[in-house]
């Protein structure tokens, strides 16, 4: 009779250990990218991407927290389980899915060149024949620049973009290749619209440039796929991705692929 307490305070510790909230930790590139993810003057996180994994979260009913890492350190840190799930507007490509999992996307745009305002437009190898173009590193640009364009251009790569806009603001490089998003934030701040313009959008490759922005997970947490994929859509279908993005931009950057 005396082990009854125990037996039942040990099913109550199981009871409550099922219906606790979990914590679901994000790993977030630790730099600004506006309009995706940023630091406020109070040092707190914000951005379209906050706000989505906000919702997503709300929708898993989780507790989740965010955990900075570098960009070229994402996955090694996912890797070690320092993190859940890399949510940093990585793209689900054929390579990075050799040795990582993928939730269902939840946007994608183009790959974007962007130079001075004298430059003539085109995003070609033509075009960048014998030019500088600044890419960050282990990018998506990246891998596209080394199949099209390590030809006939050269290529300087910067642990962050905001490096390159910074180069090529002072003349120091001819383009920058990167996520058309990310590189509009820059063509609309002070500095980027006295300076740069769009040169065009490169040709497609999916191979290189994925099918779409998603969450990156290790590959044996099926459950927590399930549970972001099941969240993401039930947040798309609601409305409240809708209502997300329209506080960052003037169209739906889902995508259609």
């Amino acid at each position: 009779m005396k082990l009854l307490p125990l037996l039942l305070a040990g099913a109550t510790f199981a009871i409550s250990a099922i219906t606790a909230q979990a914590e679901v930790r994000f790993g977030v590139m630790n730099e600004s990218y506006p309009p995706f993810f940023a630091k406020d003057a109070s040092g707190e996180w914000q951005g379209w991407e906050i706000d989505l994994m906000n919702a997503v979260c709300e929708q898993m009913k989780e507790k989740c927290s965010v955990v900075e890492v570098s960009w070229d350190g994402l996955i090694p840190a996912l890797q070690s389980k320092k993190f859940d799930v890399i949510w940093s507007s990585m793209s689900n490509t054929a390579e990075r899915s050799k040795v990582i999992d993928f939730t269902d996307k939840y946007y994608n745009t183009p790959s974007t060149l962007i130079g001075p305002k004298d430059q003539k437009p085109g995003a070609t190898a033509d075009d960048v024949k014998d030019k500088t173009l600044g890419i960050q590193v282990s990018t998506i640009q990246s891998e596209y620049y080394k199949k099209y364009f390590a030809d006939v251009a050269d290529e300087k790569t910067y642990q962050t973009l905001d490096e390159a806009f910074q180069d090529l603001a002072a003349g120091r490089i001819d383009y920058v290749f990167g996520d058309s998003l990310a590189l509009d934030a820059f063509l609309k701040s002070d500095a980027g619209k006295d300076c740069c313009v769009k040169m065009g959008d490169v040709a497609d490759d999916e191979e290189i440039l994925g099918a779409g922005v998603s969450g990156g997970l290790r590959k044996e947490d099926s459950e927590l796929k399930a549970k972001l994929n099941t969240a993401i859509a039930a947040v798309r279908a609601s409305g409240k991705y809708g209502e997300i993005t329209k506080k960052y931009f003037a169209f739906d950057i889902y995508g259609t692929n």
